[in-house]
């Protein structure tokens, strides 16, 4: 496998970290992911104003250049042979510090860029959904005023090994709560739902990450005229509602279809159910805006 390393693409075995980066020793670093439409990156602009974001309140010296960085995902696709859609990680780690925590900014961070092909979606997953199954590990809050992507990353590996411990259907997503017992988001996606005639989205108070396909599915929705509402809400009102999707930048809008609780068994008659009216009309335009589909006028 073939990564960017420093504006460098090398074998992966040939990338070193120092065992002093206080991306190892301690977590500082953040990563982006998100997928190629034709090639190109979708919402590269508004991955990396977050890492920006993100690296300046960590202090982390590393400002992105997204016509640099197309390029050279451009060129480690190539290197490993993919001519088709990728799938694509950006890690920014935060470099050699020496043992113990810093009083100062770390001046030289660590870039890595990795592809994969694109993974398959499951036959008939976008029109005949997914299981969403509620979870015992809860969100835990964020370790700064807003949850950043950080490589702090155990509380999402638990719940991925709670989920995997479930007999849940395979391709299901687990679903936390905060600790007060409020929706927050999947294992790796945010929650939508449609119930009252609003789409509706838990809150950025409740600690979820501030998604980049949450952020783009919300304007559209606006833009299609739904009324759009974030806020704090519980399991129970989730069971309600008319419908329910995921949203992430590889996966994009994925329908859920049936809902479980912590028994396992299906805590709403949706199962057996279709995607939704407002699903589908959001994800043919995400779909669209993003270059995967002929537009109507085409």
């Amino acid at each position: 496998m073939k990564i960017a390393y420093n504006g460098a693409v090398v074998s992966a075995g040939d990338a070193r970290i120092s065992a002093f980066d206080h991306g190892f020793l301690y977590g500082m670093g953040l990563f982006e992911t998100f997928r190629t439409y034709g090639g190109r990156p979708y919402l590269l602009e508004r991955h990396l104003r977050r890492l920006a974001e993100g690296c300046r309140e960590l202090r982390i010296r590393y400002e992105p250049d997204a016509e640099r960085l197309e390029a050279l995902i451009r060129r480690t696709a190539e290197a490993n042979g993919l001519s088709g859609d990728a799938y694509v990680r950006l890690t920014v780690s935060a470099g050699d510090g020496g043992l113990g925590l810093p009083a100062g900014d770390y001046e030289e961070p660590q870039e890595l860029v990795m592809v994969k092909p694109l993974p398959a979606a499951a036959p008939g997953l976008y029109e005949r959904g997914r299981e969403l199954r509620l979870l015992r590990t809860p969100r835990n809050t964020p370790e700064l005023a807003t949850r950043l992507k950080s490589l702090h990353y155990m509380n999402c590996i638990a719940a991925k090994r709670e989920l995997a411990d479930t007999d849940a259907a395979p391709g299901a997503e687990g679903l936390m709560l905060t600790a007060d017992g409020r929706l927050a988001e999947g294992i790796v996606s945010n929650l939508f739902f449609v119930a009252d005639g609003e789409v509706r989205t838990p809150s950025l108070d409740t600690g979820i990450l501030s998604g980049i396909t949450r952020e783009r599915v919300l304007e559209l929705a606006q833009a299609a005229g739904h009324p759009v509402r974030e806020g704090r809400w519980s399991w129970e009102e989730l069971l309600e509602a008319d419908e329910v999707w995921t949203t992430n930048s590889v996966q994009e809008l994925v329908p859920v279809t049936t809902l479980a609780g912590l028994d396992g068994e299906p805590a709403h008659p949706r199962a057996g159910r279709a995607a939704g009216p407002v699903v589908r009309e959001l994800l043919a335009q995400y779909q669209e805006d993003a270059g995967s589909r002929p537009s109507a006028d085409t």
